[in-house]
Parts: structure tokens; sequence; C-alpha cells
């Protein structure tokens, strides 16, 4: 069976995490796969945006621990974060598309941070995010300490990165970790709805924000300034631009292209 079931759907690409008899654990095969289904959708002209869960009960429960403790199986730490986790997370934030990820179930130690990684997330109401690490003697990794703090505080990013509690969907709303919350019934089928608006968008302005938010991190105001300034220019040189504002004047639905 496929450790990753990707499909292109309606300019959407769709990654699935398919490990779901151990909670789509991570081992080395299905991070690999995970990059390579990345580069698809960065590579891609006909995929605008990607959407990112599991299969089963659960979104991701992290790192497999049979595989790093298993002497024949285990690549090591120092592999499994420079081959396998950081990639992820690097894939993620530079591809020029809009990530949601649509979070099934449980997301837990490297599971909820590859999730807090994309730049929209969804949860259903049953979902539990837990910074699992510390429970096991370990330390956030896969881009915890870097994105927890900036989305919730540095006060509750430290207490939830030291203490490992559970935190359910409708908590993580309120402190701004997710973007929304929807009930199970609805939750498939809201999350894909989302993702397909975002693909059927000006996904050229799309990834002009994204990039911008990305060094809004380590810009001090003046050079963000300028560097809206640039971007801005760049946008309205776009074809969707021109298509955006022809629309509004003929009182259309405008049909974007990505262009």
């Amino acid at each position: 069976m496929s450790t990753i079931e990707f499909e292109i759907i309606n300019n959407v690409g769709k990654i699935t995490l398919n490990r779901p008899q151990v909670f789509n654990s991570f081992n080395r095969e299905m991070a690999l796969a995970c990059q390579k289904a990345l580069d698809e959708c960065a590579n891609n002209e006909n995929v605008r945006a990607i959407y990112l869960t599991g299969n089963g009960k659960a979104f991701c429960a992290g790192q497999d621990l049979k595989e790093v403790t298993s002497p024949e199986l285990n690549p090591g730490f120092k592999k499994i974060l420079e081959e396998h986790y950081n990639p992820i997370i690097s894939k993620i934030r530079n591809i020029p598309k809009p990530v949601v990820a649509a979070v099934n179930g449980v997301a837990a130690g490297a599971g909820a941070n590859i999730a807090l990684a994309c730049d929209i997330v969804v949860a259903t109401e049953h979902v539990a995010f837990i910074q699992a690490f510390s429970l096991i003697g370990l330390v956030p990794d896969s881009g915890g300490t870097f994105f927890l703090p900036r989305l919730i505080g540095f006060q509750k990013a430290t207490a939830l990165a030291m203490l490992g509690d559970k935190i359910k969907a409708h908590e993580a709303e309120k402190m701004g970790m997710i973007y929304k919350v929807f009930n199970a019934e609805e939750f498939e089928n809201n999350a894909w709805k989302l993702t397909e608006k975002l693909a059927q968008m000006p996904t050229k302005g799309l990834a002009y924000t994204k990039y911008l938010f990305n060094q809004s991190i380590h810009n001090n105001l003046e050079e963000q300034l300028a560097l809206e300034g640039k971007y801005q220019i760049m946008a309205s040189e776009t074809e969707d631009y021109s298509e955006g504002v022809k629309a509004f004047i003929e009182k259309r639905k405008p049909n974007f292209k990505g262009k």
C-alpha cells in the first residue's frame, strides 16, 4: 500500500497521508513520498492549491517510534530531521501556492507542526493538537519552535511545548493556532471547498502574498514596505489583475488563470 496518495482534482493537488494503521505516523518511506508529492505540486502548472490531509482516524501522529527504536530501520535523528521533516517544512513554506492542512484527526508531534507550517489550517471539531515531544524527553522539531510562538505567543507556546497538553480544535481556533473548525459532518466538504476556492483565485497574487508574509518574519517595517511596493507592482502586471478589474467593471464573476 502506498504511504502517500496523490491526485489532482480541479487544480488542487490532494496529498493524503496513508498509514492509517499507525495513525499516519511518519517513516522514511512516507517522508520521502510526501516530499515527492510536494515537488509535483510545485512543478505542475495545473496545480494551483494544495490540500494536505490524512486517511483514517488521524491526521498524523508524528514520528513512527517503531522505526527509531529498531536497530535495523532507525535512520538516526540527524537523518530524520535533515532528510525527512526539514525538507517537508521548507517545501510547504516555499511553494508559491497556498497549502491547506485539512486536519481530520489527532495531530501530534511533527504531525502537528507540519500542519501549523501550512498557510491555512482547518480542523474537524474532535481534533486534538499535541506537542508530544516533551512527554518522551525530546524537543519540538519540524518548525514547532518557530511557528508556534508566532501563532499563539511566547508564553502559551512555551507552556504547550513543555507540558504536552492536548489542545482541542475549538480552543486552537480561539487562540489563533488554526483558522477554522468545521463539524464532523461538514468538515471534508467545507475544507475541500475552501481549497478549491483558493485554486480558482488569482494564485499568482496569492503566491506573492505568501512570499511577503514569509519575508515579514525577519524584515523591519521599512524593508517590508519597500518589498510590498515591489510585489504590488508585479501583481498589477499579471493577467489576473487585468481580469479582476475588468470583471469588477463589467459586474461579472472573474475567470482567473493564475497568470
